[in-house]
């Protein structure tokens, strides 16, 4: 049986307070906290203000709860509703999602592992260095952000946020400095990973048989101040074809073409998680799993083996059997089932 704390968390003092930007940083983000967060956050607080209906959250992800959720849905419908513009309508769908789980978990979860501060295991994770010639972008939905068994957060737990970046779907701050940092490294800097069975994506060994990297089989290979970008959507799967959507557009806005290059994995296994956490087929994989499968793939270019590359990928395999480890732990000592039924959703 769940504890009244994970099913109900009323406020606490300090809980009306602004977000500060050490705060949002604490999250996983380097960027400043963004404008429409801080209103949405604004009208929840002015809302509790003048309700007699305490302001209390519950289960996955913070949600409100009880009267004043029944109050706030009502005030937050309305405005949706009165917003004309699709692109205003999605971000204060993403702004709204991610004001309700910072408020809600503000002294339960672990900023670092977002675990329950009971579940915390920071201390057993071992922090890596990513060769400086790549980075992560972990593009990820709001329904995903502060998610306890989200595993694209180990990224930057391992491998530092300048390393590997938290860019949240609709945020447009967020949005804005990942496509800069893309111009800045340059189009054929910037792959995605998507396995979308309607586009032709490449392997990880094409692309380095093409572009920018052509030729190069004798020389050390060190980009410098412009890395490889890979970017990892970072959503449930019903979500991501939303996200893939997004980036296309922008794509196209940015360099006037519509074909947005991904790439596929040769040898992808299930992932520890699947236990917990079932893909909809067999091919599809966690987060932090992909990333580690583009590692161990980088790895066995011939001209990259030298930037250890497979103990990065062992890393991130590790800090995946601790998150793995935590839940379970925690779903035993709550007397839960520490297995879930298989989903058989269609792949996207």
């Amino acid at each position: 049986m769940a504890s009244s704390a994970d099913a109900e968390r009323g406020g606490k003092e300090g809980d009306g307070a602004a977000i500060s930007v050490v705060e949002w940083q604490g999250w996983g983000t380097s960027s400043p906290v963004t404008a429409t967060v801080l209103e949405v956050i604004e009208d929840i607080k002015a809302l509790a203000r003048d309700s007699d209906a305490p302001m209390t959250f519950g289960g996955l992800g913070g949600k409100l709860k009880g009267t004043f959720k029944d109050q706030e849905d009502k005030k937050h419908r309305s405005v949706y509703e009165s917003i004309c513009d699709s692109e205003n309508k999605m971000q204060f769908f993403s702004a709204r999602q991610i004001a309700c789980r910072l408020l809600g978990n503000r002294g339960h979860l672990c900023q670092k592992c977002w675990l329950a501060m009971e579940d915390c295991m920071c201390s057993r994770l071992v922090k890596c260095s990513l060769w400086c010639s790549i980075k992560f972008w972990l593009y990820m939905h709001p329904k995903d952000f502060l998610r306890q068994n989200n595993t694209g957060k180990l990224l930057w737990q391992i491998f530092g946020i300048q390393s590997a970046a938290l860019c949240l779907f609709g945020i447009c701050e967020h949005e804005d400095i990942m496509w800069s940092a893309f111009r800045d490294s340059g189009k054929g800097m910037v792959w995605f990973l998507y396995p979308n069975q309607n586009s032709s994506p490449m392997s990880v060994e094409d692309l380095f048989s093409s572009g920018p990297f052509t030729g190069l089989e004798s020389q050390k290979m060190d980009l410098g101040e412009k890395p490889l970008n890979f970017v990892l959507i970072d959503g449930t799967w019903s979500n991501s074809s939303a996200m893939h959507r997004r980036l296309k557009e922008r794509w196209a806005l940015t360099w006037g073409e519509e074909h947005l290059p991904c790439i596929s994995l040769s040898t992808l296994g299930a992932s520890v998680m699947h236990k917990l956490r079932p893909q909809p087929s067999w091919d599809r994989t966690c987060t932090a799993a992909a990333a580690a499968g583009i590692l161990w793939e980088l790895h066995l270019v011939p001209r990259l083996n030298m930037y250890g590359l497979e103990k990065q990928a062992e890393a991130v395999e590790n800090a995946l059997d601790v998150l793995l480890d935590a839940l379970v732990q925690r779903r035993l000592r709550k007397g839960r089932s520490i297995t879930r039924k298989e989903r058989h959703n269609n792949c996207i």
